[in-house]
C-alpha cells in the first residue's frame, strides 16, 4: 500500500502497561517520550487483574497527562468489584484528569472460577461502561460560563462526556457461548455507552475484516480499531498464545522457530505486523492500535515499514 500524501494523517495509537521496580518506571518514561513525540491519538494503560496494579496504572497515566501532550486511555476492569468499589476506583481517575477509559470485564480473580458465585456486582463491560458514564454525569453534572454584558449570569451547559472503548474480539471470546455472542456483547457495549472498540490481536487481517463485517451487519456502528501487536520471537508468540487462547499462526511461527537470530526474528515480526498494518487499513480500518510491550522502538519501525509514521510526521512539519 502506498501513503496518499494528500490525505490525512492514519490515527495510531499504543498500549503499554505499568512497571514494577523504580528502574523500570525511569525506562518506561523514556519510552513513553518517544512514543509521544511520534503522535499518537493515546496511549493506553493495562490494569491488573483484580485491580493489582492500580496505583502504579494510575501513576504512569498522570505522568502521560502531565509530560505529554498525548490523552492517556485507563484500562478499567470490574470482575471481582463492589459497586462502592468499582465508583471509588472510577471517580479517582477522573479526579486524576483522566477523561478516556477502556471498559473491561476482565478475567476472574485467581482462584476464582467463572461459575463461583461471587464475580462482583457488575456483570459485564457493559454495566461497567454505564457506571462510567454515571459517575462522571454525578460528578459534574453542568458547566457554566458567564454571559457578557449580564453580570452574575451564566449560562448553563451539560458536562463533559467521558470517551469510553470497549474490547472486541475478531476470532471471538474465549468465553463465548455461541458463535455470535461476542458480536452480542459489543452490541451491548455500544447501547450502554461506547463510542470505540479496540481489537484483541488477531494474526490473519481476514479476521479482523470479516468480523467488522459481521458486526456491522449485526448493527454496530462504532469504530472498530485494529489491536496489532508485533511478535518478534518465539518465546513472545508462546506466551501471548498462553494468555489469548488464540490459535497458532502456523506460518509466522514456523518462520520464528527456523531462524535462529534474534535481530532476523525481529525483522520477521516487524514484516508480518507491518503487513497486517497494511491489509486491515486498506479493508477499511479507521486507524492502528499497537501493543508495544513497553518499548519503542519495535512499533515504530512497524509505522515506518508501513509508511503512516513518515507520512504523519511530514504532515505535521506542513501545518
Amino acid at each position: 500500500m502506498s501513503i496518499d500524501l494528500t490525505a490525512p494523517p492514519v490515527p495510531f495509537s499504543f498500549e503499554v502497561y505499568p512497571p514494577r521496580t523504580d528502574a523500570a518506571t525511569r525506562t518506561l518514561h523514556e519510552t513513553i517520550a518517544h512514543l509521544a513525540a511520534a503522535g499518537p491519538r493515546f496511549i493506553s494503560v493495562t490494569y491488573g487483574a483484580g485491580g493489582s496494579t492500580a496505583e502504579r496504572s494510575l501513576d504512569l497515566l498522570r505522568h502521560i497527562l502531565r509530560n505529554t501532550d498525548i490523552e492517556p486511555l485507563a484500562h478499567l476492569t470490574c470482575v471481582g468489584s463492589t459497586y462502592d468499589d468499582a465508583t471509588a476506583l472510577i471517580r479517582e481517575f477522573l479526579d486524576a484528569g483522566i477523561t478516556s477509559f477502556l471498559a473491561l470485564r476482565g478475567d476472574p480473580p485467581a482462584g476464582m472460577a467463572e461459575g463461583d458465585a461471587f464475580l462482583g456486582d457488575l456483570e459485564s463491560a457493559a454495566q461497567l461502561v454505564q457506571l462510567i458514564d454515571r459517575v462522571q454525569a454525578a460528578r459534574a453534572p453542568y458547566t457554566e460560563a458567564p454571559i457578557p454584558g449580564v453580570p452574575g449570569a451564566a449560562r448553563v451547559a451539560r458536562g463533559a462526556k467521558v470517551d469510553i472503548a470497549v474490547a472486541a474480539f475478531p476470532t471471538g471470546h474465549p468465553r463465548s457461548r455461541h458463535p455470535n455472542e461476542h458480536i452480542d456483547a459489543l452490541l451491548a457495549k455500544q447501547a450502554a455507552g461506547a463510542t470505540l472498540a479496540i481489537t484483541q490481536l488477531f494474526f490473519h487481517a481476514d479476521d479482523y475484516l470479516a468480523f467488522v463485517q459481521r458486526s456491522r451487519d449485526a448493527g454496530v456502528t462504532i469504530p472498530i480499531l485494529p489491536g496489532i501487536m508485533p511478535i518478534t520471537s518465539p518465546q513472545r508468540l508462546r506466551r501471548v498464545l498462553e494468555l489469548t487462547g488464540e490459535a497458532l499462526p502456523g506460518e509466522l511461527a514456523v518462520a520464528l522457530e527456523v531462524e535462529p537470530r534474534a535481530d532476523a526474528q525481529r525483522e520477521i515480526g516487524l514484516a508480518h505486523a507491518a503487513g497486517l498494518a497494511r491489509e486491515v487499513l486498506e479493508g477499511g480500518a479507521p486507524g492502528i492500535h499497537l501493543y508495544a510491550f513497553n518499548t519503542h522502538d519495535t512499533v515504530l519501525a512497524v509505522l515506518r515499514e508501513v509508511g503512516i509514521l513518515d507520512h504523519h510526521l511530514s504532515q505535521e512539519n506542513a501545518r
